[in-house]
């Protein structure tokens, strides 16, 4: 059995973190299987021969206004029919596995922890071929990813965002654990399968050496498994050793560190796609000239920017690698080129960036008025006139029989908060409407509170009655949370509440 598959036969299982046996040196013969990237037919035979062979499209207004003298054109990966860049390997390591004898169809199931493209891809591949999938991902990637998984046909498992990469709980201890319960379950391991990169040294970046016709000066990818900038950075090394491989990764994350220390701080990050707390083994940090670190905050405006000004209908690890590029690409001249890799598209996101009220909660975006001139008089009166309860905080280890404790002994409560450090702009809740979902789902109230939904944070000191009410108006929260100082809850204002305190006739 090749190294790179988990599989139920393995009793023990391979971390993704392991040291890789793919040395790859410029001068080295390679013992791979390689494909050539191939013309799209006029009429494919299904889906998958679709992949690959997405536009370079050149961005015109914003690296002037940026003041940028090169060139800056993006691989547009969102055009793959699952969307993303990662259908590029989710095919090529299905076949891979089929060559290797590992996936047998009506037999194999595949599992994959995934961020969620890489399990859109695998799942269109086992729609195509006829495998199952299992596919486990962290609660913070966006339902969107989830609906459309189930449409293809795969089960989801969902895990804590918080859960270390070793941990048990996280997606990868999780999926490890279900392909040893599944006979005939294989983890086709993104993390760890050369042909991750390998599909990017073979496609992706003969692709862009085909489209740039050997003009090209630097190259800024995104960074998550690694397996993107792997395989381009290599093939640019070979052919284009002028050329400079840039490499973004969120603040939060330790790819750009590329070494692991128990010391070195991993914390939350919206963004999706990018970034990690170990470093995959696909991932080699020697094809990277330079490294830029991007915040959630200019990662997504930067994405609504780029479907404003350009129209590219583009995802929001995409905000990441330009805003990351403006600043790489300052060295380059008149003349000069740089291109960016988009990897996935907005379809994903329709419920988080795209959504003004989405960003406001988390202050991404300033909140504009929709009122006119003249103003309600209660409209700027401090909400410090409210008389407010303290709130029902709960750990976040807390289950929902912990919860429902709390709402048989307070009758009249309406939300509990959870306590979660990682957020600085909102606080998890549970209702009671939560606590009954529990109670006929498979964990029953045991269960831990994971992945809650979220309310936005207001401080007492600043707060307004009109704050609360344009919030509230959206329709996309229920309540705000008030907070006096450094996230300490004092209370919680919903409608019923402020329409209490208010007069709107």
């Amino acid at each position: 059995m090749p190294y790179r598959y988990n599989t139920h036969e393995d009793p023990h299982g391979t971390l993704p973190n392991a040291k890789p046996d793919c040395q790859w040196r410029t001068s080295h013969i390679n013992p791979h299987r390689h494909v050539e990237s191939m013309s799209r037919p006029p009429i494919c035979s299904n889906i998958l021969e679709a992949v690959g062979q997405t536009p370079l499209v050149r961005l015109n207004k914003i690296p002037k206004e940026e003041g940028l003298e090169c060139e800056i054109l993006v691989k547009c990966e969102f055009f793959n029919p699952g969307g993303s860049v990662k259908d590029r390997i989710g095919l090529r390591m299905v076949q891979e596995a089929e060559k290797d004898g590992v996936l047998k169809p009506g037999h194999s199931t595949i599992i994959e922890p995934t961020s969620g493209n890489t399990g859109i891809g695998l799942a269109l591949a086992a729609a195509v071929k006829g495998y199952k999938c299992i596919i486990v991902l962290p609660e913070k990637m966006s339902n969107e990813k989830v609906d459309v998984l189930k449409s293809l046909g795969a089960r989801i498992v969902r895990t804590p965002t918080s859960a270390g990469f070793q941990d048990p709980k996280s997606h990868i201890g999780v999926a490890m654990k279900l392909c040893k319960e599944i006979p005939g379950a294989v983890i086709l391991d993104q993390y760890r399968n050369p042909y991750n990169s390998i599909a990017h040294y073979d496609t992706t970046a003969e692709e862009i050496l085909s489209q740039c016709q050997g003009k090209l000066d630097m190259v800024v990818i995104g960074t998550g498994t690694g397996g993107t900038i792997t395989g381009v950075g290599r093939k640019l090394k070979e052919k284009m050793p002028s050329c400079r491989i840039v490499g973004v990764d969120p603040h939060g994350s330790i790819l750009a560190d590329h070494v692991e220390k128990s010391d070195l701080q991993v914390t939350f990050y919206e963004v999706e796609g990018i970034g990690y707390d170990f470093l995959p083994s696909v991932f080699d940090s020697m094809v990277v000239d330079d490294w830029v670190r991007t915040r959630d905050y200019e990662a997504f405006r930067m994405a609504k920017r780029l479907i404003r000004s350009e129209g590219l209908l583009c995802g929001g690890s995409s905000g990441s690698a330009i805003a990351a590029a403006i600043k790489a690409a300052r060295i380059l001249q008149k003349g000069q080129r740089c291109v960016v890799i988009l990897p996935d598209g907005v379809r994903n996101y329709m419920t988080k960036f795209l959504s003004d009220e989405w960003m406001m909660q988390r202050n991404f975006k300033q909140r504009e008025s929709s009122l006119s001139a003249t103003k309600p008089k209660w409209f700027d009166e401090p909400l410090s006139k409210i008389m407010l309860n303290e709130p029902v905080v709960l750990p976040e280890e807390a289950t929902f029989a912990d919860a429902y404790r709390c709402f048989t002994s307070e009758p009249k409560l309406t939300f509990i908060l959870i306590d979660d450090n990682r957020y600085k702009s909102s606080f998890g809740y549970v209702s009671s409407t939560d606590i009954l979902k529990a109670i006929t789902s498979i964990e029953g109230l045991g269960k831990k509170i994971e992945g809650p939904p979220r309310l936005p944070i207001l401080a007492k000191d600043s707060a307004t009655f009109g704050q609360v009410q344009q919030i509230l108006a959206q329709g996309q929260t229920p309540a705000c949370v008030i907070v006096n100082g450094a996230k300490n809850p004092i209370g919680i204002v919903d409608s019923a509440m402020l329409l209490a305190h208010i007069n709107p006739v």
